[in-house]
């Protein structure tokens, strides 16, 4: 009994019941109508207390639905996240007879995740190190289980909050083409990370999906009336009071019940005129926000129920009710009263199964912060007791309240369980998250240390382990003494191995040459270090010492291992061989197997179809590498080794651009130089693009190519950024062979602006490496610049020995790119010393050589230098006919900016030659137009621009125009540079002017 504010006479407050379901009825029919199919993926969003779970809850509560097996699930707030905890934890509450079911051999997988079945499931096959093959297997086995238990809708709810391995899984249940389960998701949308999984599923849910999006708004003025209404036994409210109320709650349908009762509870509903309404604006307060609500509400209860409420937001999840009064830590006298009486609150709701928790996250969030630190620690410690006689133990559960506890030793020990069980369920991204942080914690035993580095998963997933911070902390673990011989020797292995993955190669050589005097008893890991060091990429070491650690680790690869692990060995041995472009890898590449027995075995297969591909694609054996890669690629897809499926395609990529199969080649390249995650992928993949865009032009055509767009989207930069990007990428990684390529890209760029002192010394260090290590494999893409170079800096002395070494170094050696480009080097030189026959002949034999790997795009540059030395030579005819012959076939290739440069060199000899005309004003786009051609050929006798003018009785300005557009369309920017150019493109000077009359300045 309460006495009236108003006249002192005694009240009865209003007694309040739980809220009818109204304002949703077109969205539940939507749910409903989804639910109803044989299979949807529904999308529940909206802000916190708008009402996802009770819109959600009345759906299943439709006789249609719950005709259906509906398994229900909740993500919550923890930072430790236990593989696929949702979805397991609600599997294993639906308490199914496990040896009924007909599961197949694939469920073993599933051991880990629920060790109590251990009798009932398959045995568990074997492990996976490929992270992606893992990942997709284990999704595999429990969506075999859902299906077999017979599951028609899942339900995971605030899925904003869930691990990334579960959203992984719900990605794979909504693609799977032959499902008949629905699923419904819940989640508020301003918690979704940018960068979340759940972003995909939102955006682009997969085809053939009955997708629903249903977001759920504010409740209006009416339907609030009707929600306080039906908490107050159906009676009415009055308009003024709901719009008072629904205005403070944005309509929120959480808000509005929590003020309800927090005005019921402070004697603020006054019944008046058969209504009930509020008593005046002036007297009535509505807290801000529902935090502040439910913070008053719970300081009304007493000191016990408070306790629990403090212990039930520790807790964070539905427990039975002993566990919530032991976590409370209230004598049993007292424990249940206190318990009944949170609930009574409304605060807290128990479910189906009896287990209690609150009613809403938010209302947890409010209590766990008002709760003193002290006391969230002691509540945390008491839930780690508590949790701890479960079985099977929560580990990551346990994990995050000891981490919250402050107990740090608890902390690391459930921390390692559960990157253990992550590990042995497949789950590399978890277990490398946890890895992480143990390693990289304060001040952690260096024999945990040790211990953890050795779990680390180095080929899951790049991102963790390229940061520093990891590195650094194995690092400062080698330096001190702690460490016992074999941990040591455990722990810089392993670094070297993070180092290789993130592709700092030199970083790594000097790291694992460093362990093996600790290596000696375990013979794998000590060929393995051996086998790496034998790698030419790693270090600047000459092919003779690459040779004597590939003699080592072999001699190490004669004791007692694995099969698997031999298989490896072998596949590294026989790339590192074709690396240096010894023969001799071919002879161990064919020990390779055709299958293997084992998951380990089939990825090292794959991994072995990459490298030597690879290396058969550098020799020039292009079909042989594109037999390899495919069959690499195949094997990867079918074990779902991620990692090696992109590493396989951005090789491909490459081979198609020197086999000259440009046709959707710039989407595909642009896609994989987007792959962040793996640095060697996207360097790759963006010199592709770059040397793409520059052979077609559309760096700045006016109608750009098909990688102008894609580089434009990906906004990669322009071509010479990125080829400076991957150039200083491999310097700075230590990847010494990387930056070949792009610098002979450079070099060339530079020498057609006339600037051959910087394309010189930008071969200058390609040209160091190959010497340094004796491996002329590698002179195939910068020799014929680097030739042409030095015969622009007048020293023909130096071109003519770099072509004698270079035909030394491949004397007695079949490796077909290279010949053809030593032939393409012979040429230039001859064409640099004025012996045009001989460099016709030269160049004749470079494109035959370039056609039969093949290689049309360096065939057909070689045959444009033959015809330019033809025409020299005086062969008009030939020379004229081959030059059509190489517009043709550039044209046909796509290589718009050659054709064009084609198209005007022949139009400088005097060829007819035809102009394309589109209607209206006749424009020349990069081509040089027939005034401007004037004025360049009589600039290439050395008049000045007014003597030009003189000539041709135009005006010096005209002149200076014409020149500018000139340079503008060859890409330079001096006169010099321009001259250059021209007599690259064959354009002669003028015959009707000497030089003579240029004298003016």
């Amino acid at each position: 009994m309460e006495r009236s504010a108003e006249g002192g006479l005694p009240r009865v407050l209003p007694s309040l019941s739980v809220p009818r379901f109204v304002g949703r009825a077109a969205e539940l029919h939507r749910l409903t109508d989804a639910l109803a199919r044989p299979s949807a993926a529904v999308l529940v969003e909206g802000e916190a207390g708008i009402g996802k779970s009770r819109l959600v809850q009345e759906a299943l509560d439709e006789p249609g639905v719950a005709a259906r097996r509906v398994l229900a699930a909740m993500c919550p707030p923890f930072r430790e996240a236990l593989t696929l905890s949702p979805v397991v934890d609600a599997a294993r509450e639906a308490r199914p007879d496990v040896a009924e079911l007909a599961l197949t051999p694939l469920a073993g997988v599933l051991r880990p995740l629920f060790p109590e079945w251990g009798q009932d499931l398959p045995p568990a096959p074997e492990a996976l190190s490929d992270a992606g093959a893992a990942r997709h297997r284990l999704f595999r086995a429990l969506a075999e289980l859902l299906d077999v238990m017979g599951v028609g809708v899942l339900v995971l709810e605030d899925v904003h909050w869930a691990d990334e391995a579960t959203l992984d899984f719900l990605l794979f249940l909504a693609s799977r083409r032959s499902r008949r389960m629905s699923l419904v998701l819940t989640y508020r949308p301003e918690d979704v990370a940018p960068e979340s999984a759940l972003m995909r599923l939102i955006s682009r849910p997969p085809a053939g999906t009955g997708y629903v999006r249903i977001c759920l708004g504010a409740l209006d003025v009416p339907q609030t009336a009707e929600l306080m209404s039906s908490m107050l036994d159906g009676e009415h409210v009055s308009e003024t009071f709901a719009s008072f109320l629904q205005e403070r709650t944005d309509g929120v349908p959480l808000a509005i019940e929590e003020s309800v009762r927090l005005l019921r509870d402070r004697a603020d509903l006054v019944r008046r005129d058969g209504e009930w309404v509020r008593r005046t604006l002036a007297d009535i307060a509505v807290p801000p926000t529902i935090r502040d609500a439910v913070a008053e509400r719970a300081a009304r209860l007493t000191p016990d129920a408070q306790r629990v409420l403090r212990a039930a937001s520790v807790l964070a999840e539905p427990v039975g009710p002993a566990v919530l009064a032991t976590v409370s830590g209230l004598p049993d006298n007292v424990a249940g009263g206190a318990v009944d009486a949170a609930v009574r609150s409304g605060l807290l709701g128990e479910d189906r199964a009896g287990r209690v928790s609150f009613r809403h996250a938010l209302a947890a969030r409010a209590v766990y912060d008002m709760t003193p630190a002290p006391d969230r620690r002691a509540l945390h410690r008491g839930a780690g007791r508590s949790l701890r006689a479960m079985t099977p133990q929560p580990v990551a559960r346990l994990a995050h309240h000891y981490r919250e506890a402050g107990d740090t030793g608890r902390w690391r020990e459930y921390a390692e369980r559960t990157a253990d069980l992550a590990l042995a369920s497949g789950d590399h991204r978890t277990a490398v998250g946890l890895l992480h942080e143990l390693l990289t914690g304060s001040d952690p035993p260096a024999a945990s240390m040790a211990r953890w580095a050795q779990k680390m998963p180095v080929m899951a997933f790049t991102g963790l382990v390229s940061r520093g911070d990891l590195t650094r902390a194995l690092r400062r673990v080698l330096e001190g003494e702690a460490l016992a011989p074999h941990d040591r020797a455990a722990v810089r292995t392993q670094l070297g191995r993070m180092l290789l993955h993130t592709a700092e190669y030199a970083a790594a050589a000097a790291e694992l040459e460093r362990a093996l005097p600790d290596l000696a008893g375990d013979p794998f890991q000590a060929a393995w270090a051996m086998n790496t060091l034998g790698s030419p990429p790693s270090t600047l070491m000459s092919a003779g010492e690459h040779r004597r650690w590939l003699d080592r680790a072999a001699d190490a690869a004669r004791l007692p291992m694995t099969a698997d692990q031999r298989l490896a060995l072998v596949g590294d041995r026989a790339t590192s061989l074709l690396e240096m472009g010894d023969e001799a890898g071919w002879a161990v590449a064919a020990e390779l197997p055709d299958t293997a027995t084992t998951p380990e075995g089939m990825m090292q297969l794959a991994r072995g179809g990459l490298n030597i591909g690879n290396s058969a694609m550098r020799w020039g054996r292009y079909g042989e590498a594109r037999a390899l890669l495919t069959t690499g690629l195949a094997r990867a897809e079918e074990h779902r080794y991620q990692r090696l499926q992109d590493m396989i395609r951005v090789t491909l990529v490459h081979l198609d651009w020197f086999t000259g199969a440009w046709d959707g080649l710039a989407e595909r390249a642009a896609a994989l130089a987007g792959v962040e995650e793996e640095p060697v992928v996207q360097l790759d993949a963006l010199l592709i693009t770059a040397l793409l865009d520059r052979a077609t032009g559309g760096g700045g055509a006016a109608d750009p190519g098909p990688v102008a767009v894609a580089v434009a989207e990906g906004g990669f930069g322009t071509v010479e950024e990125r080829l400076r990007q991957v150039l200083d990428a491999g310097l700075r990684r230590g990847i010494v062979d990387l930056p070949l390529e792009p610098a002979a890209a450079l070099a060339r760029i530079r020498l057609a602006e006339g600037s051959a002192a910087e394309a010189l010394e930008l071969t200058d260090g390609p040209a160091d490496v190959v010497a340094r290590k004796d491996i002329w494999l590698w002179a195939t893409e910068f020799a014929p610049v680097r030739t042409g170079a030095l015969l622009a800096v007048e020293r023909p002395d130096r071109a003519r020995q770099f072509v004698a070494d270079l035909a030394e170094g491949l004397s007695g050696r079949n490796l077909p790119a290279t010949d053809a480009a030593l032939e393409t080097c012979r040429g230039v030189l001859a064409q640099g010393e004025g012996r045009s026959v001989e460099a016709a002949a030269a160049f004749g034999r470079a494109v035959t050589a370039w056609q039969r790997l093949p290689r049309p795009y360096e065939a057909l540059l070689a045959a444009e230098r033959r015809a330019s030395c033809l025409l020299a030579a005086g062969d008009r005819d030939t020379g004229l006919a081959e030059l059509a012959r190489a517009q043709a076939g550039f044209t046909a290739l796509g290589a718009r900016t050659d054709a064009a440069r084609v198209h005007d060199a022949r139009r400088a000899a005097g060829a007819p030659v035809r102009e394309v005309w589109r209607g209206g004003r006749r424009g020349y786009g990069d081509q040089l137009s027939p005034r401007e051609l004037e004025v360049v050929r009589l600039m290439l006798t050395g008049l000045t621009n007014p003597a030009i003018a003189r000539a041709l009785s135009r005006s010096p300005k005209t002149i200076a125009a014409q020149l500018n557009s000139a340079m503008r369309k060859y890409g330079v920017t001096s006169r010099t540079a321009l001259a250059v150019s021209l007599t690259q493109a064959g354009i002669t000077p003028s015959e009707d002017h000497n030089t003579g009359t240029g004298t003016e300045l």
